[in-house]
């Protein structure tokens, strides 16, 4: 192990490498038993005189901070390093952005792997990977990283690989409807990052933000961590009510293929409408395609992003949801004239989205393997819908509803007005259900809901999960 002590010429090196390595004992840097280099590796490491190296040693054995053993070297006094007192944490002051997360909702932190997961567990937001061409993938991983040329393993463009950025271009335009060219694609590390990245470029703080109510919290702690004003705007089942925006707003952020967390899709009387409200008060509009690549029921509208020409809006895409969360690529589709401003906030963010995935995501889409991908998960999860809500129906009739089975990998079922929610989950749970809150989600009007998802449930696990998820709330 190497010891970092800074030596400095004017004061003697023996004094600064004996004070240097008490203080390290001290401040606990050097912990009980731990073994110092060698006094020769210290005096290379240093380029001082061995001598004084040893001159050191002795006076610290002498004081008791170290004690050596023959044929094994020196160590750290565990007599001394127990009594060595600790120094109280200083206070350390948060910037704004600070004071705004530590006061954001602590929901909108919960990492999965905090989660408590439950045998018939109705997590919502994840991937169908049971369904995922692993083989495939692992091929050409290995093919790209085989290929890979030392210059394609030095920091590549910000607004991400040409190869994908071309990929992402042709499949949004042919399935989502989104006019643009590759280009206008800056590649992300998830929707989240986008998300972040609009806000910081376009986003003041003070700022009045609309924001559907509810809504996705991700969008939320990050508009309040900057600082903006949001302006809550109710939804239905046909999405968010464009009457109802307010005309200061210099932004609105909405999901309209799948509204989460209610899963209403926009109708396309209200999508003119957002895009009529926008051109008349110079508002942008940031459309997060929320599993916009899942619908069951119709065809899926037209996105707002290619109804308006790309002047407007900025168009959210992200591949956690239809490969798998982990890979953490996204895009955002911004106009041509904003290009610019996103590549540089892009680079200063943390240069670019990893190069070797974005080759294997590129020619995942191009050789057919992507939507060969998404038509094999539409028609799973469109079967793990049915037979949810055939358990459902089964269960409550008409005495419960929900909504949002038209589209995406999650439904909300709605409680009574004066339901508990909190006690109804935790009654779910020591049937060994786990099931989630919609509440939060609110901004004002919280609703008592609770949110199941069925991408990684099986079929039998959804009936069973149904069965004692209907036990817990009659027994509650």
């Amino acid at each position: 192990m190497e010891l970092s002590i800074p030596l400095h010429p004017g004061s003697p090196l023996g004094r600064q490498i004996f004070e240097g390595v008490r203080h390290a004992i001290r401040s606990g840097r050097l912990g009980a038993g731990d073994r110092l280099p060698s006094t020769r590796d210290l005096a290379e490491q240093w380029s001082v005189s061995r001598s004084v190296v040893v001159t050191a040693f002795e006076q610290l054995q002498a004081e008791g901070y170290i004690a050596a053993r023959r044929g094994s070297g020196c160590f750290v006094s565990p007599e001394v390093a127990a009594k060595a007192p600790e120094r109280p944490a200083a206070a350390i002051d948060l910037s704004r952005y600070g004071r705004h997360l530590s006061a954001a909702p602590s929901e909108g932190f919960v990492f999965p792997a905090t989660r408590a997961w439950r045998r018939y567990d109705f997590a919502y937001g994840r991937s169908d990977v049971a369904d995922f061409p692993f083989a495939r993938w692992r091929r050409l991983l290995t093919k790209h990283a085989r290929q890979a040329s030392t210059r394609e393993l030095d920091y590549g463009p910000a607004a991400g690989h040409p190869s994908l950025r071309e990929a992402i271009c042709t499949h949004v335009r042919r399935s989502r409807g989104v006019s643009c060219e590759p280009s206008q694609v800056i590649v992300v590390n998830g929707s989240q990052q986008a998300i972040d990245l609009v806000v910081r470029v376009l986003v003041d703080p003070g700022d009045a933000v609309a924001i559907e109510n509810p809504h996705y919290q991700g969008t939320r702690a990050i508009l309040a961590a900057s600082g903006a004003r949001l302006c809550p705007v109710d939804v239905d089942e046909a999405g968010l009510d464009p009457g109802k925006l307010p005309p200061s707003a210099r932004a609105l952020f909405l999901t309209p293929s799948h509204q989460f967390p209610t899963g209403g899709a926009l109708t396309m009387a209200r999508r003119l409408a957002i895009l009529d409200w926008a051109n008349r008060c110079g508002a942008v509009v940031v459309e997060d395609d929320y599993d916009g690549e899942f619908r069951y029921d119709g065809q899926p509208l037209e996105s707002l992003q290619g109804l308006d020409g790309g002047t407007r809006v900025i168009y959210v895409g992200t591949f956690s949801r239809t490969v798998f969360a982990a890979l953490r690529i996204g895009y955002l589709i911004v106009p041509k004239a904003l290009v610019g401003v996103f590549e540089a906030a892009k680079w200063l963010a943390d240069r670019h989205t990893a190069g070797l995935e974005q080759r294997v995501l590129a020619e995942f889409i191009d050789s057919g393997s992507y939507e060969l991908h998404l038509r094999r998960v539409r028609r799973s999860l469109a079967t793990r819908r049915d037979a949810l809500l055939d358990a459902m129906d089964t269960t409550w009739g008409s005495t419960l509803r929900t909504t949002g089975a038209g589209a995406g990998a999650h439904v909300v079922l709605w409680l009574p007005a004066s339901s508990d929610e909190r006690r109804a989950i935790d009654t779910a749970a020591s049937h060994d259900v786990g099931v989630y809150p919609v509440s939060g989600y609110f901004l004002r009007h919280a609703r008592p809901g609770l949110l199941l998802g069925y991408a990684q449930m099986t079929l039998p696990d959804i009936r069973e999960g149904i069965r004692r998820l209907a036990t817990s709330l009659s027994s509650g």
